[in-house]
């Protein structure tokens, strides 16, 4: 068993970042004519709190689907990450999770509140708490109306069918 491990290259440590705070991040690859460096994109990862084992897996659905999601534990410096990412052949993006005005995305589309809430499956009463600040859209809430904000006229298409179909 000891010569077996002794054929085999030193383990390289990874080292991490000392302090930061999480970020949820989109992969995709910088270009489609250079190659991804995959070892070099994990360790950048790793360095962030990933196991070596998740970011190997985050870059194969990336390289397979064009696209991956991951939140990374603790970043430093998102702009160091994005260099750092780019080096290796990655593209990095932020998944937003601010706040939506809900009222200006409203008022931007010229729509009453109950116009709103019809257009978009919506509950009147959740967008007039929405609107006062008497509640705040929960996490699923706060990604369709990002999405309304910026397709309002693809999300009203899809809702929408042909009345007398079933």
């Amino acid at each position: 068993m000891k010569e077996r491990f002794e054929r085999l290259d030193p383990v390289q440590d990874v080292s991490r970042v000392s302090s930061g705070s999480p970020a949820v991040i989109s992969l995709t690859t910088a270009s489609r004519h250079e190659p991804v460096q995959v070892v070099t994109a994990a360790l950048v990862l790793a360095a962030r709190g990933l196991s070596l084992l998740k970011a190997k897996r985050v870059l194969e659905e990336m390289l397979a689907k064009g696209r991956a999601v991951v939140e990374l534990p603790t970043v430093e410096d998102p702009g160091q990450l994005a260099v750092d990412l780019a080096e290796a052949g990655c593209a990095a993006a932020s998944v937003t999770r601010d706040a939506v005005d809900v009222r200006a995305v409203r008022e931007r589309l010229g729509l009453t509140q109950e116009q709103f809430a019809w257009r978009y499956g919506l509950d009147v009463a959740a967008i007039r708490n929405w609107e006062t600040g008497r509640r705040k859209p929960d996490p699923a809430a706060s990604g369709y109306l990002r999405v309304i904000d910026h397709l309002p006229d693809q999300v009203s298409r899809v809702l929408e069918k042909p009345l007398g179909a079933s």
